[in-house]
C-alpha cells in the first residue's frame, strides 16, 4: 500500500472515530453485559463502561440486551478507560464528580427530602442542594407537597463553595426534553391529525393541553357540539384528552385544538334518535324573547317557540312559564337535517292550541266601538248643520 493510501485510510478513520470529552453526550450501543459493568460502543476504539445499576428497574432487572442503543454521558477518560454515566446517581460521589456535573451539564439524581423557603432541598449523591420553586417545573408550583419524597432529574445550574452550594433546576431537564420532542412533531404532525394529551391550563376562552413537547390550545367554541359556557364543565385540569389538530404555526408556535372534532357529531344520529312525534326529556338551556332552547342532549338542541307556550293563552316572554334549568318534557314538531334545527312542542300540546295559534280573533269590542263613535260624531255634525 502506497504513503498516500495508508494516509487516506487512517484520516476516514480518525473522522468516524471523534474524540470525546467530559459531558458528551453520545448514543451507545451496549457491547456486553457483565455483572455489574455494561460495555458501550460509542463509536471510538476504546470501549465505555457504564455501571449496571444504573440501568436496573425496581426489580433489579435490566431492561435492555446486548445491541440496544441507549443515551449517556461521558463522565470522565482516565488511562484509556471511559466510564459512562445516564445521570449521577442517588449514591454517594465526590464534590469533583458533581463539579464536573455542572460543567458538563450531566444531569443529577436527586431526592426532595423537604419544602424550605423559596423552594425544596435536594438530596444528590450525598450532598445538600436547593431548588427554587421556579426550577421545579414547566410550570408554577401550586402544591408543593406533591413533590416531597419525589425522586426526580435535575441540572446543577450553580456549584459554589466546594460544593457547599449547590443550585439545582428540574425545570432545565424537562425543557430539554420537550426541545427534543417537538423537533419530533415539527416532522410527524399534520394538521387533520388525531392526537392525545394532558389539559395544562384552564383560561375562560379555552384550555391549553400538552401534546408532548408543546402545547396547544382547544377555544371554547371547539370543546363540545353544544354550547359550553365555561371550561370547567367539560375538560378539567390534567385531563387525558383525545383532540384533533386543526392548525398549526410553527414559527409563532400557535396549535389550535378541537376536542368536539375527535368526537362523533350527534347530528348524525338525530334522524335515529328523535323520530317525529316522540317525546323526550329535556333541559332549557337558554330563553329568548322568540323562545326557548332545550337541550335533548350535549350537542343537539331544539327551539320551542314562544306561540307553543303559555296553554292556550299569550305570553311576551319565555319566562312567564320558564327558567333556565327547568326540566320538561317535550315533543320533537319538526327536524331539519341539513340546517341542523329541531322544533319542538310541549309533550301536551293540542289540536285546539294548533288552531288558536293560526286564527285569533281581534277583540270582541275593538271595531263596533270604534265604528259606534265614528258615527256618533257624523251624526252629531248633520243635527249641528240643520
Amino acid at each position: 500500500m502506497s504513503d498516500e493510501k495508508f494516509t487516506d485510510l487512517f484520516q476516514a478513520k480518525a473522522v468516524t472515530r471523534p474524540s470525546l470529552k467530559p459531558g458528551d453526550r453520545v448514543q451507545a450501543v451496549i457491547a456486553a453485559i457483565n455483572g455489574e459493568s455494561i460495555f458501550l460502543d460509542v463509536g471510538v476504539k476504546s470501549e465505555g463502561i457504564l455501571n449496571s445499576g444504573e440501568l436496573r428497574n425496581d426489580e433489579g432487572e435490566i431492561p435492555h440486551a446486548v445491541g440496544d442503543t441507549i443515551e449517556v454521558f461521558l463522565l470522565s477518560a482516565r488511562g484509556g478507560e471511559m466510564v459512562f454515566t445516564t445521570k449521577i446517581g442517588s449514591g454517594q460521589a465526590s464534590a469533583e464528580e458533581l463539579e464536573n456535573a455542572f460543567h458538563a451539564g450531566i444531569p443529577v439524581e436527586g431526592k426532595v427530602t423537604g419544602e424550605v423557603k423559596g423552594g425544596f432541598s435536594v438530596q444528590v449523591a450525598g450532598q445538600r442542594g436547593f431548588c427554587p420553586y421556579s426550577q421545579m417545573g414547566i410550570r408554577r408550583v401550586d402544591e408543593p407537597e406533591l413533590y416531597l419524597e419525589q425522586t426526580l432529574s435535575f441540572k446543577i445550574i450553580e456549584f459554589g463553595n466546594r460544593g457547599k452550594n449547590i443550585i439545582l433546576s428540574a425545570r432545565a431537564i424537562l425543557e430539554e426534553q420537550r426541545a427534543l420532542e417537538r423537533e419530533k412533531l415539527v416532522e410527524t404532525l399534520e394538521e387533520g391529525m388525531t392526537v392525545n394529551g394532558t389539559v395544562t391550563s384552564i383560561r375562560d376562552f379555552g384550555a391549553f393541553v400538552d401534546i408532548g413537547g408543546v402545547d396547544g390550545l382547544i377555544p371554547i367554541s371547539e370543546l363540545a357540539w353544544g354550547q359550553t359556557d365555561k371550561v370547567e364543565d367539560v375538560v378539567q385540569l390534567g385531563q387525558e384528552v383525545e383532540v384533533m389538530v386543526k392548525r398549526l404555526d410553527w414559527e409563532s408556535d400557535k396549535i389550535s385544538l378541537s376536542l368536539r372534532a375527535a368526537l362523533a357529531n350527534p347530528w348524525d344520529e338525530v334522524g335515529e334518535k328523535y323520530p317525529l312525534g316522540s317525546t323526550h326529556l329535556g333541559r332549557v338551556s337558554r330563553l329568548a324573547d322568540f323562545g326557548a332552547f332545550i337541550t335533548l342532549e350535549p350537542g343537539i338542541d331544539g327551539l320551542l317557540h314562544i306561540s307553543k307556550l303559555g296553554s292556550g293563552r299569550r305570553i311576551n316572554h319565555p319566562r312567564e312559564v320558564l327558567e333556565a334549568g327547568q326540566e320538561l318534557t317535550i315533543k320533537i314538531d319538526a327536524i331539519d337535517q341539513d340546517q341542523q334545527r329541531i322544533s319542538l312542542v310541549p309533550a301536551d300540546y293540542t289540536e285546539k292550541e294548533q288552531r288558536e295559534e293560526r286564527y285569533t280573533p281581534p277583540p270582541a269590542d275593538s271595531t263596533p266601538k270604534s265604528m259606534g263613535t265614528l258615527g256618533d260624531l257624523l251624526k252629531a255634525q248633520i243635527n249641528k248643520k240643520k
